[in-house]
């Protein structure tokens, strides 16, 4: 049996649920997931409603669903509605915050060498622009919870105030202690911004038990919503005093409203009304046994790879917080080559990932998925690396 009793009988009928994914098989979930058959039907109808009378379909009856779907988000999340902006995605919430928090020269950013690259770009430019102080904190993503938070410890000094933290890294499936290192930054009057990107709707997370000031997802990755979605959570005693990324249309109000999608003026209304289908397919299977099957499926095709000579990991395998995503590479194979063998070959997509001294195939399957996709990739890889020998 597997995860909360879940058999593959189970994970077949939720496998019918989605779109066939042709002609290849997708292994890079993590960057962007299919949503339910629900979701995408639930957007084209929205988009043909839209086409009937665009200007009052789209903001007097599309738009007015928008403060249920911040309840449902909210009840996933553990915030209060009025602490969620809908935007994009994960990039643009994170550069709302990025660049609404107020700061002067002299003033010192904590970030990592493993955050996301265009979180790092956006406070290199703040640190060019403004003269504020970057500082990467140092260690490995194979090290311990308690010597990364020695890590970030070392680093704050009296003129810290950001700590922006990736809850799960995009590289390897690496969870932070989040929660600690949030507890360490509010114990010093730090601001913290939580990428929450891959971690949302994959393992169970709370903005309350996190206590962060700031966090931010994308609701097409685990959630399965449309391309083009993302929520940014803004405690509430944070609202006022940041600025919004878009100038907004009416004079900007001092609630949560200033960081919402219209700022953007025109856009597609109907991309958001897959959002509440998506949440409650999220909800009919809960988010409990969603990061036990995604946490069977890791562990089970790293079993099989690991009979492949040379097979490294470069993702902690034994614990409670391992999701669908982890790294590995052959040993004097190239992982280039083996991904490019895969995909032009077998029809496999897995995503090759390469950051500082790290670099490998980043496999990430989603609920979709069976065992025996998992079995088709393994002895496919295994085919590549023997011609590769």
């Amino acid at each position: 049996m597997s995860s909360y009793g879940a058999g593959e009988e189970y994970w077949e009928g939720v496998r019918a649920a989605y779109p066939k994914q042709q002609p290849l098989m997708n292994l890079n979930n993590a960057a962007v997931s299919p949503p339910p058959l629900v979701v995408e039907q639930a957007m084209i109808d929205a988009y043909r409603l839209i086409s009937q009378n665009p200007d009052v379909n789209m903001w007097s009856k599309l738009d007015a669903a928008l403060p249920s779907i911040k309840e449902e988000l909210a009840s996933l999340i553990d915030c209060s509605p009025d602490e969620i902006a809908l935007n994009r995605n994960s990039t643009e919430g994170l550069c709302t915050a990025i660049f609404g928090i107020p700061l002067t020269a002299g003033d010192q950013v904590l970030l990592s060498i493993w955050d996301y690259p265009s979180v790092r770009a956006a406070w290199l430019q703040r640190q060019e622009r403004e003269g504020i102080d970057v500082v990467s904190v140092q260690f490995d993503l194979m090290d311990s919870d308690d010597d990364i938070l020695v890590a970030y410890a070392k680093a704050i000094t009296p003129r810290t105030r950001v700590m922006q933290l990736t809850q799960m890294f995009h590289w390897t499936g690496r969870v932070l202690p989040a929660k600690q290192l949030c507890h360490l930054a509010r114990a010093q009057g730090i601001i913290t911004v939580v990428d929450g990107a891959q971690i949302f709707a994959q393992l169970p997370v709370s903005f309350r038990d996190l206590d962060c000031d700031f966090f931010v997802t994308s609701l097409h990755k685990w959630l399965g919503a449309a391309v083009g979605n993302g929520m940014l959570i803004v405690k509430q005693s944070r609202i006022d005093s940041t600025w919004p990324l878009l100038a907004p249309f009416d004079p900007p109000p001092l609630r949560i409203d200033k960081f919402d999608h219209w700022n953007l003026g025109t856009y597609n209304s109907a991309i958001q009304a897959g959002i509440a289908p998506a949440i409650q397919f999220h909800k009919e299977i809960g988010t409990r046994k969603i990061h036990a099957r995604l946490q069977e499926l890791t562990r089970y095709w790293v079993d099989l790879a690991r009979r492949i000579p040379g097979f490294r990991l470069h993702t902690p395998l034994d614990t409670d917080n391992l999701g669908g995503v982890a790294l590995f590479s052959i040993d004097g194979v190239d992982s280039k080559t083996i991904e490019q063998e895969l995909r032009g070959t077998h029809r496999v997509h897995v995503k090759y990932r390469q950051v500082r001294y790290l670099h490998g195939l980043r496999v990430s399957p989603h609920i979709y998925m069976l065992k025996g996709d998992l079995d088709i990739f393994v002895a496919a890889l295994e085919q590549v690396v023997n011609r590769h020998r």
